[in-house]
């Protein structure tokens, strides 16, 4: 009898323990989700900006086109520069939400920031060699790319930063124990996060002023 009851009072906590092992998991899991779904949403904001930007590339290169003996290696630049974020693409291969999540993937995510990233320096290049045709600031069109690119570029540093406080969130969450426990065994991996190089948290200036200079 006695070691009938031990036996019972063992299983007893055993079950007990068990029980609370599982609401935890499922509270862990419930919040790993919640977080995951918090990047992706974030994320997505970040492919939406770029994609405006890379959006306005064409009517951009158009416009300075037409400004007489235009550089066509810096034009050409920023047409290359395009296609490779093309390439590499949103979501590492088109529009957002075409292709695998490249958040928790070092590579993919690498190479989508390095497409950005020269498309940012192809347009930065651009925009200094436009300064030697003051022509352009009469061209309307030219005006409200001025207007967009500028605002496009202050959203991409934004949602850029929102991205990685959420990840940050994240992560913390994955690595911290016992939750790390249940990430590891679901496959929650961590996330990755925006870098860049230093006086990248200030977007680049987008400046059409081609006021005569004293």
């Amino acid at each position: 009898m006695k070691k009938s009851g031990l036996l019972l009072g063992c299983l007893g906590l055993f079950l007990v323990g068990l029980v609370i092992f599982a609401m935890f998991g499922v509270g862990t899991y419930n919040n790993l989700v919640k977080l995951d779904e918090g990047v992706k949403s974030q994320w997505a904001q970040v492919e939406n900006q770029y994609q405006r930007r890379f959006d306005l590339i064409p009517n951009l290169v158009r416009t300075v086109q037409g400004a007489a003996n235009f550089e066509k290696g810096t034009l050409e630049a920023v047409v290359e520069a395009r296609s490779r974020v093309g390439q590499v693409g949103m979501s590492a291969g088109g529009p957002p939400g075409t292709a695998p999540d490249p958040t928790a993937n070092p590579q993919a995510f690498q190479q989508f920031e390095q497409a950005q990233a020269g498309l940012t320096s192809a347009l930065s290049r651009l925009l200094v060699v436009v300064e030697r045709y003051p022509e352009l600031k009469a061209n309307s069109n030219f005006l409200q790319l001025q207007s967009e690119l500028e605002g496009t570029e202050n959203r991409i540093s934004v949602e850029r930063r929102r991205y990685n406080e959420v990840a940050e969130q994240f992560n913390a969450t994955v690595r911290r124990f016992p939750a790390s426990l249940i990430a590891g065994i679901l496959g929650f991996k961590p996330k990755e996060y925006f870098k860049g190089s230093a006086g990248s948290e200030k977007p680049p200036e987008v400046n059409f002023d081609f006021g005569t200079k004293s």
